[in-house]
C-alpha cells in the first residue's frame, strides 16, 4: 500500500513538473535568448534552470510564485555565464572583445566574476550602484550609446539608422564611455 501511495506521490510531482516546463518554457528561453544571442546557448540555460527546478521541487516540494523564482534562476545562470568569462583585469583588457577589433567591448566583459552564492548580493548591488553613478556623469551622447547598447541590446547599425549618427561615431561614443567607467570604477574593482 505505501508503494502505492510514494508512487502516486512521483507521478503527481512529475505532472507538474511537466506542467510548469510547458506552461513556462517560451517564455523562459524568450527571456534567456534576449540576453544569450546564441540559441545552443539559451537552451543550455534553459535545460540548467528545469533541471534545478526539479531538483528543488523534489527536495521541497513547494516553490512559491514559480514564475518569479524561475525567471530568477535563468537571471543568475546568465550573470554566470557572462562573469565566468573574466581572464583579466578590465582595466586591461582591449575595446573590442575579439581580436579581429570587430565585436566592441560589453558590460558583462568589465565586470568581475561572482558565484550564485547569496551572500554575493550585496557585492553586485555596489557594483551596479556604481555603474549607475557613472553612467549618470557620462555626457549625454556616450550615455545614450552605451545604454543603447549594453542594457537595449541594440547593434551600431541599429543604432546608427535609429539616431542617424555614423557607426563609427558611435563606436567612439562607446569606446569613451568604457574608458571613463573603466577609470572611475577601478578603485572599486581594486577593493573588490
Amino acid at each position: 500500500m505505501e508503494a502505492i501511495t510514494i508512487t502516486g506521490l512521483l507521478q503527481h510531482q512529475n505532472n507538474e513538473i511537466a506542467d510548469t516546463v510547458r506552461k513556462e518554457r517560451r517564455r523562459l528561453l524568450n527571456f534567456i535568448q534576449q540576453r544569450i544571442p546564441d540559441r545552443e546557448e539559451a537552451e543550455d540555460i534553459l535545460q540548467d534552470v528545469f533541471y534545478q527546478f526539479t531538483e528543488a521541487y523534489r527536495t521541497i516540494n513547494k516553490i512559491e510564485r514559480v514564475t518569479a523564482w524561475l525567471f530568477t534562476v535563468a537571471r543568475n545562470k546568465i550573470t554566470d555565464r557572462y562573469r565566468k568569462k573574466k581572464p583579466e583585469a578590465f582595466s586591461r583588457k582591449p575595446f573590442y572583445a575579439d581580436d579581429d577589433g570587430d565585436t566592441p567591448l560589453r558590460l558583462e566583459d568589465i565586470l568581475p566574476s561572482l558565484s550564485d552564492d547569496p551572500a554575493n548580493e550585496l557585492l553586485r548591488n555596489t557594483i551596479w550602484h556604481a555603474i549607475e553613478e557613472a553612467l549618470e556623469e557620462l555626457p549625454d551622447e556616450q550615455r545614450e550609446v552605451f545604454v543603447m547598447h549594453e542594457f537595449e541590446d541594440l547593434s551600431f547599425k541599429e543604432m546608427s539608422a535609429l539616431t542617424k549618427v555614423p557607426v563609427n561615431t558611435l563606436l567612439s561614443r562607446k569606446r569613451y564611455a568604457i574608458l571613463y567607467l573603466r577609470k572611475r570604477l577601478q578603485v572599486l574593482y581594486d577593493e573588490l
